[in-house]
């Protein structure tokens, strides 16, 4: 499997994760509307979902890092 795969897997995974911080962002909508927004449901999920995104984007930075022409290595 040459970088080319990895590299678009890593740019699906963009996708993936500007979905997670939409719906982040739409979480904490909901949890201003809470009476403890901090402890809403929503918020709870939100911290989760963020979580997730962080670690699509270690993983985007992972295969990324396979890429012989960004890291100025031959494989």
């Amino acid at each position: 499997m040459g970088s080319d795969a990895f590299l678009d897997i890593a740019k699906d995974l963009d996708g993936i994760s500007e979905r997670l911080a939409d719906h982040a962002i739409d979480l904490l909508g909901e949890a201003l509307h809470d009476a403890d927004p901090k402890q809403s449901p929503a918020a709870k999920t939100e911290r989760v979902v963020t979580r997730a995104r962080r670690s699509v984007e270690k993983a985007v930075a992972l295969l990324r890092s396979l890429d012989p022409e960004a890291s100025g290595e031959d494989f």
